[in-house]
């Protein structure tokens, strides 16, 4: 696979998964103001972020299972790792609101 397709395909996941880290932090903002089904509205609409860059992220999978040539580079690694801390967020963001709605 071609460097600027690889690169295309980081900028997709980092696109994604910052959408979804501002979604969730969001969510944290309505916590806050014990707006908690706002919230969880929030945290939804951040999965459906970050369900569309794991999607780009299995695809890039999917053709190195087929035998095709992935060089890695540091946008991809940041797209990565982008992607895995705001699926993290959201997983602590969720616990955090059964928590937040325990509470009140």
């Amino acid at each position: 696979m071609e460097v600027e397709k690889i690169q295309e395909i980081a900028f997709e996941i980092i696109l994604h998964s910052g959408d979804a880290r501002t979604v969730v932090h969001e969510g944290f903002q309505a916590m806050r103001e014990n707006k908690f089904d706002e919230a969880e509205e929030k945290l939804n609409a951040a999965n459906e972020g970050l369900v569309k860059a794991h999607r780009v992220q299995t695809g890039l999978l999917q053709n190195y299972a087929n035998g095709e040539k992935i060089v890695m580079d540091v946008l991809m690694v940041h797209a990565q790792d982008h992607l895995m801390t705001t699926m993290t967020l959201r997983e602590v963001a969720l616990e955090m609101l059964v928590l937040h709605r325990k509470i009140s």
